[in-house]
């Protein structure tokens, strides 16, 4: 378990398996060991994660690799929070009880809008960037979630990613999802509130019983770990684009008085000032990346009221504008 790496199950051998992928030599591509499942579940880092994903589509020979890797998907590939949420009533409760286990076996966040479709917003570190491939398969997830426990061909009616393919592989991902892919800001996937609340044949309340004590422990073991300035990031990636990322909101967020969360802070030897410039930092980095992005526009997701205060923000932190950093090769 780590809040800043993937848990894998040595249940991934499956995966290997059943889309003829020999494990090893994809292991060993990704400069990882080629015998890793070997002993037990292990924690990679995102980047040793992308390395390991960007090897399997390189040695399925297939572009659209993702688009198969989801159509394979079976119980003995999720992870134990993911298996338990099969047994909720509807794909609401699922995805309710995964937003706050995902930390479990990932950095990702899952977010549930409001309103009766059930909108999912997946966020993903913002450094380094995860492969395209692989955000559209964790999107897909939930498709074949909810198709696997309702044993129906749900269809969601929004698929979308900051980064979504073209030509064969998009009508590929057409054919999987019924829908088409779109391009947005973040990866979301929606669906009908009839889809949302269609009962789950896998439902079972009393294994949800057995698996929600395990979870509870685990997710406390991770909260102790977790050092509060990873916390405050956290919170910050969530809350700056809404023009929430103060001391106050991050407080309300971690369930903290302003007090404490000031005093845990600096037990780290650092503030959340300093937290925060190191995210806006990082994040500016992230977004300067993507042309699509003006850079008014970066100033806005990172909470700036003016794109002003960011140019002198970015000075400080890196010498010179946004502009000409993203101009460097």
């Amino acid at each position: 378990m780590s809040p800043t790496g993937f848990t894998l199950s040595p249940a991934i051998a499956v995966m290997f398996a059943d889309l003829g992928i020999p494990a090893g030599p994809v292991l060993r591509a990704a400069g990882l060991p080629g015998d890793l499942f070997v002993h037990g579940p292990v924690t990679l880092t995102p980047e040793q994660f992308y390395r390991c994903w960007t090897a399997m589509e390189e040695a399925s020979g297939d572009p659209a690799f993702a688009v198969r890797a989801a159509g394979r998907m079976s119980t003995e590939t999720f992870h134990p929070p993911i298996f338990a949420a099969l047994c909720s009533p509807h794909l609401r409760r699922a995805a309710e009880r995964i937003a706050v286990h995902k930390r479990l076996i990932g950095p990702q966040r899952v977010l549930i809008g409001r309103g009766d479709e059930l909108h999912l917003t997946m966020r993903w570190p913002a450094d380094p960037v995860p492969p395209p491939g692989l955000r559209a398969y964790e999107l897909a997830i939930w498709v074949a979630l909810a198709r696997l426990a309702t044993r129906a061909q749900v269809v969601p009616t929004r698929f979308a990613t900051p980064d979504p393919p073209a030509g064969a592989v998009a009508e590929a991902w057409r054919d999987f999802l019924g829908v088409p892919f779109q391009r947005a800001d973040d990866a979301v996937v929606v669906f009908a509130a009839q889809d949302a609340r269609r009962p789950f044949l896998t439902e079972n309340t009393e294994m949800w019983r057995i698996f929600e004590p395990d979870l509870r422990r685990r997710l406390a073991d991770l909260e102790r770990a977790e050092s509060t300035a990873a916390r405050v990031r956290a919170a910050l990636i969530e809350l700056l684009p809404a023009g929430e990322g103060t001391a106050t909101g991050v407080a309300r967020r971690l369930a903290l008085s302003g007090r404490t969360l000031q005093r845990r802070l600096a037990a780290e030897d650092t503030t959340f000032q300093g937290v925060l410039d190191a995210t806006r930092h990082a994040l500016a980095r992230s977004y300067l990346d993507r042309p699509d992005i003006s850079v008014t526009e970066i100033a806005f997701l990172l909470g700036y009221d003016d794109p002003g205060s960011f140019y002198r923000a970015f000075r400080s932190w890196s010498g010179t504008t946004p502009h000409r950093s993203r101009a460097l090769p």
